[in-house]
């Protein structure tokens, strides 16, 4: 068993982590930024420039914003102007109604807002907001590093917060635990069942995002398009029942429903495709409650783990990391231990490794059913006893080193790719 010291860090980390949100975590960073700067201004902004990284500008050109039937950047800001609150963090635009849409298409409309790239920055997740009034007070307000770290805030040149981003330079706090697989299992399946209740939680809302996609029209209406269609090419199955469930919470998240969900490591879609394939099978097999905690919760360290060495944003789709932490937490659900698991995240590795990400949108759901179809291949091989061997392209022997060997890729020689993807998108 870990030592509690040890165990309390975890828990600090997945409850940082794992956190409900509002509508796609980028342009909701940039609304909460804009808040900030709003708050510290003390008035609603005559004009507000920003300085946005292009990881920033990429997940945030195409995707659907909460309650407003809107898509990109420009009505996000000005709903964080207008009803912005940052005591909500990432359900910032909370409040959003009718009338505060109207009221930011008119803020739109009137130039106040000035979007700009900014180039070489500190951080991959780089938000700089500055906030002018008509009497010429200045607010000034910097988030970095992570969708919620403020690192630098100022009024009227006096400075009221400055600091590092605090990351390394592979995206992980210096004050996070360190984990590798061997301690994420021990922590998952040992720990009282009363101290990981709480991650069953993420069942409860992304279950009620996946619900609400069902029983109406989102984003491409992925899952209930398979729900409805799909039996005869599908079948009745798990993996039926996997594909409709990831794939319809995408929908309502991508397509702008004003409903939370649980995000995991600053992304809602990853969220969700650490927690639905699990919920969906442990309901499929009848799991308890114990079980399905269990389940999810080696799930989602597995995501932070494997986020630690990826870092927030990067060219690697996010659902390459959560549809292999939903391949663990399937293999548990089968009956598997820490072999079979290790060999289930091996297989991932082997398969969906180099999967862009070109922003946020609704076709995302498209991605997240390709990832969690193979997290049920790769745990169903593990369980089988087949293991992609070190002899085969990236795999290491060692689980640990086959995860950093995926990372590494997204991370740095994936670079030129983000650059690639960035600079097609806003030229089209």
């Amino acid at each position: 068993m870990l030592e509690k010291k040890k165990c309390d860090e975890i828990i600090a980390l997945i409850k940082r982590e794992v956190v409900p949100a509002i509508g796609c975590t980028e342009p909701v960073a940039v609304a909460l930024c804009v808040a900030k700067a709003k708050e510290l201004l003390g008035s609603l902004p005559d004009s507000l420039e920003l300085r946005l990284s292009g990881n920033i500008l990429k997940n945030a050109m195409g995707v659907g914003i909460p309650g407003t039937g809107m898509i990109g950047l420009p009505i996000a800001v000005a709903l964080g102007a207008l009803i912005g609150k940052t005591e909500y963090s990432l359900e910032v635009l909370r409040d959003v109604t009718p009338s505060a849409v109207e009221q930011g298409k008119s803020y739109i409309s009137d130039g106040r807002i000035s979007i700009k790239l900014f180039e070489n920055p500190p951080s991959n997740l780089h938000i700089e907001v500055v906030a002018r009034d008509k009497d010429g007070n200045v607010a000034k307000s910097v988030i970095s590093g992570a969708h919620t770290n403020f690192v630098f805030l100022e009024k009227n040149g006096e400075i009221l917060l400055n600091k590092s981003c605090q990351c390394g330079e592979d995206g992980e706090s210096e004050s996070d635990p360190c984990l590798d697989l061997k301690t994420v299992y021990e922590f998952s399946t040992e720990m009282p069942f009363e101290g990981i209740s709480f991650i069953l939680e993420s069942r409860r809302l992304n279950k009620a995002a996946a619900e609400l996609a069902l029983s109406g029209e989102y984003g491409h209406s992925l899952g209930s398009t398979i729900k409805t269609k799909g039996i005869s090419l599908f079948g009745d199955s798990p993996l039926e029942h996997i594909i409709i469930n990831t794939s319809a919470a995408c929908d309502a998240r991508m397509g702008g429903a004003q409903i939370p969900v649980m995000s995991n490591s600053g992304s809602g879609n990853q969220g969700i495709c650490a927690t639905m394939p699990v919920v969906s099978y442990a309901e499929d097999i009848s799991a308890d409650e114990e079980t399905t905690a269990r389940a999810l919760m080696l799930s989602h360290l597995t995501s932070i783990y494997i986020k630690q060495s990826l870092g927030c944003l990067s060219a690697l789709c996010g659902c390459v990391v959560a549809s292999t932490g939903a391949s663990a937490g399937l293999t548990y659900l089968m009956g598997g231990r820490y072999d079979e698991i290790c060999a289930s995240i091996k297989n991932m590795v082997a398969n969906l490794t180099g999967m862009i990400c070109d922003g946020a949108k609704p076709s995302c759901s498209m991605k997240i059913s390709s990832g969690v179809s193979t997290a049920l291949m790769s745990a169903m091989l593990a369980m089988n006893g087949k293991c992609v061997t070190e002899a085969e392209g990236i795999v290491s022997d060692d689980v640990d080193r086959s995860i950093h060997n995926l990372t590494s890729i997204g991370r740095e020689a994936m670079q030129e790719t983000d650059k690639a993807v960035l600079e097609i998108m806003v030229n089209k």
